[in-house]
């Protein structure tokens, strides 16, 4: 379970005196525990590893705007800064899907929705965020089934 390995390289960092990936470690056991929060008010989750996994994949595409942001700004040590802690929060992500399994996935799922132009792609993005929501960057799967639509 991923929060399992969270709690596991906490401790791993803090016996390593690691102060870098300790703190990256909190600010995922801080979003998590955000999360968790919100939660209560709203829907359960179906899963809690879909649950962990968004708040992982909202935090590396947060940092990773970052990091763009700093560049521009010439503030190179905040997005090295920025950069360990992706690095540190995808250990915890499972592994992504290739650009070419992601557009065989859009294909059949084209294919078995009868999907044929950009009418459909609600659809198949609904579809396809359900199959594969963790092992995809849906930004970059929205512009891949914009062009199998097209």
């Amino acid at each position: 379970m991923i929060r399992d390995d969270i709690k596991a390289a906490q401790i791993a960092a803090m016996k390593a005196g690691d102060k870098d990936t300790r703190n990256a470690v909190s600010l995922i056991q801080a979003a998590i525990k955000n999360r968790d929060i919100e939660a209560r008010t709203g829907k359960a989750p179906d899963d809690d590893e879909a649950l962990v996994v968004e708040v992982l994949q909202k935090m590396v595409k947060q940092r990773r705007e970052s990091i763009e942001m700093y560049e521009k700004g010439g503030r190179q040590e905040l997005a090295d800064a920025e950069k360990t802690e992706v690095a540190v929060i995808e250990r915890f992500l499972p592994a992504q899907l290739s650009e070419a399994d992601t557009t065989a996935a859009i294909e059949a799922i084209k294919t078995e929705l009868g999907a044929t132009g950009m009418k459909d792609m609600g659809r198949v993005m609904a579809e396809l965020k359900a199959r594969h929501a963790s092992e995809l960057d849906m930004s970059k799967a929205s512009g891949l089934v914009k062009a199998a639509l097209s």
